[in-house]
């Protein structure tokens, strides 16, 4: 939420005052003008604007005492909408502002202290966001609001998931929180029914001043303040101390030493502790449980946040929906007819001696396919030297039956980005099959250029490459909208509900690779398309096709942790098509390779797609276009 979008007012019966609102340099503020009638029940009209994110807006007039929800209600075409899709209050969030500025707002947030003309994005989740409380707006009070800080911080400070109902809210820069003027801190968060009902004694860092406040501090004192949250965890008694303090208790427990040995075990492999329970043929399990409630209290609310009584059916009831759906697109047989021919271009890439992945024909014998496959194997733009690279085609059979061939790649690039994670080999045009020689000279399949298109906002995807360096296998799956990403990731940790500290574990691995860059608010959150596949590990580079078989993405990574004996991914992404075109074509312009940038002219022909990034960088090479939505 902007600072400069929220007003700051006091309602009074015969007046409103001009109230010293301090330091003015980091927040616009604005008063209200004083009643002539008296009349509290009725103030200045200002408007604002809904956004429920299906396409319309609409205006909503605020010129009376009411929470943000009721002002939205009293819209007749708002109440219409939310009652068509079945909304529940509890589970609303309501956004403000956008990029560093943006925040969240409770449901019973006032309304007048919203800005004339803003806008307000209004989503509702699967689950509860908010405490439901009976909120009225007292046109007696003075209103004051702070900001409650969700990235970054101290090492001690207190993750915004660990205290908030819903994950969801931390995808904002700020929680925007109210109070009246004799209020507390915590007496206000008590109240905002976002935050958990036991956060217990907490303090609070200013971020421009870093001093440290109280949570019996009066929020009159931190008027549009900025704040982070912090949570001071126990300190760890000395291990001698502990032992002698304990030492009762060790006695009573000495009849059970296998308690401890499977914790550990548990802890050192990763694994489940249920697993391990059932291969130590221990019957200690509620006390394994009851340690790892007191070893991780704040996983219970997490997940009891995270997981409602019956989230996973109407997700298992969800995804059947949606698996029906691509299976009903991937099933008629004229599509998979058109896929089958357009695998055809799609080859097993081996890096000699390093990895394997996947590449497809872009155009002539040009392959595209992953940057990251040659990670340490790149001097300049050339490949070093005794590293070798292969692309082999029609490897659709195992061993013995296999009837690939394949074509030896040049040592330098075509085109080389580490950041969109691409390049660009060409291939030398004689095929070669192993220990056998041809009779007669095998082509290189056609290029898939002209098939590319725009990345579709959602709906049924398919990729086609070779996992695991085996045989090409085709996996269709359904696109996950950038704000369902979230919900995804949960789902998928839902099968570890029996064992939370593999969730907590789990968390933060998939943290630290940066999946937070792809979430709702991420730097990259646009940049990308995700979606589930089995096909991971040696699959980058594959080409994602749409329903209407047109390729739209290069597969390129996922988010995965690690078991003794295998490894999962929790989401996975793929790099648009059209983002990485425009930038070859880019690069091509500046080193003047007027030959290759014909060919490419000639192979666009017919495309609107590409033909629209071939306008827009050649005339304009200075600014790139976003190509990657249409």
């Amino acid at each position: 939420m902007a600072e400069g979008n929220i007003k700051s007012h006091t309602l009074s019966k015969d007046k409103v005052k001009k109230e010293d609102l301090g330091d003015t340099t980091t927040v616009k503020t604005s008063q209200v003008k004083e009643e002539d009638d008296g009349d509290t029940t009725t103030r200045p009209s200002h408007k604002f604007t809904v956004d429920f994110k299906t396409g319309n807006k609409y205006q909503v007039f605020c010129d009376k005492p009411l929470t943000v929800l009721e002002a939205i209600k009293s819209n007749s075409e708002c109440k219409k909408k939310m009652k068509k899709m079945k909304w529940e209050d509890e589970k609303t969030i309501i956004r403000m502002g956008c990029g560093d500025k943006e925040s969240a707002i409770a449901t019973h947030f006032p309304g007048f202290l919203v800005s004339d003309g803003e806008l307000l994005t209004v989503s509702c989740k699967k689950r509860i966001v908010e405490k439901g409380q009976d909120h009225k707006i007292d046109p007696n009070n003075k209103y004051i609001f702070f900001y409650i800080d969700t990235k970054g911080g101290h090492k001690s400070m207190c993750k915004i998931n660990e205290i908030v109902r819903h994950f969801a809210v931390k995808r904002f820069k700020y929680l925007c929180v109210y109070g009246e003027e004799g209020m507390t801190v915590k007496e206000a968060l008590k109240r905002d029914g976002r935050f958990t009902d036991d956060m217990g004694e907490f303090k609070l860092s200013d971020n421009e001043t870093k001093n440290i406040i109280s949570c019996t501090e009066k929020v009159k004192n931190i008027d549009k303040k900025k704040l982070k949250i912090i949570i001071e965890t126990e300190k760890t008694v000395p291990e001698d101390k502990e032992g002698q303090e304990n030492q009762g208790a060790a006695n009573r427990s000495e009849h059970k030493p296998g308690t401890k040995a499977i914790l550990d075990a548990a802890q050192q492999t990763g694994i489940s502790v249920k697993r391990v329970v059932e291969k130590s043929s221990s019957d200690e399990t509620e006390e394994i449980y009851e340690l790892l409630r007191q070893q991780f209290p704040e996983l219970k609310e997490i997940m009891e946040s995270r997981f409602t009584e019956n989230s996973y059916q109407e997700e298992l009831k969800l995804r059947t929906e949606n698996f029906g759906k691509i299976q009903q697109s991937f099933s008629e047989v004229h599509r998979v007819k058109d896929l089958l021919k357009l695998g055809r271009s799609v080859c097993k890439v081996v890096v000699e001696g390093v990895c394997t992945g996947t590449g497809f024909v872009l155009f002539d014998n040009f392959i595209l396919t992953n940057a990251h496959l040659f990670k340490n194997c790149v001097e300049g733009e050339k490949l070093q030297d005794g590293i070798n690279v292969f692309a082999l085609f029609n490897y659709d059979k195992p061993e013995p039956n296999t009837n690939y061939y394949y074509f030896s790649s040049k040592t330098t690039f075509n085109d080389f980005d580490r950041e969109l994670d691409y390049a660009i080999l060409e291939l030398n045009t004689q095929a070669q099959k192993h220990n056998i020689k041809l009779k007669k000279n095998i082509k290189i399949p056609p290029g898939l250029l002209k098939e590319i298109g725009p990345v579709p906002q959602n709906g049924e995807a398919c990729i086609i490459g070779h996992p695991k360096g085996e045989v090409k296998k085709m996996d269709p799956t359904c696109i996950i909208e950038t704000e369902k990403r979230d919900q995804a990731v949960d789902d998928h940790l839902q099968q570890y509900m029996d064992t939370l500290f593999i969730i907590h574990s789990i968390s933060q691995v998939i943290k630290d690779q940066g999946i937070e860059n792809i979430m709702m608010g991420g730097n990259e959150a646009d940049d990308v398309v995700t979606y589930n596949t089995f096909m991971y590990h040696g699959a980058s580079g594959s080409p994602v096709f749409d329903a209407c078989c047109k390729v739209f993405g290069l597969h390129s990574a996922g988010y995965f942790y690690g078991f003794p004996r295998e490894t999962k991914n929790v989401i996975e992404f793929a790099r648009p098509l059209l983002t990485i075109f425009g930038n070859f074509v880019r690069r091509l312009k500046k080193k003047e390779d007027e030959d290759i940038l014909k060919r490419v002219e000639e192979e666009a022909e017919a495309n609107q797609h590409l033909e629209k990034v071939l306008k827009s960088v050649l005339n304009d090479p200075e600014e790139p276009m976003d190509v990657d939505k249409e």
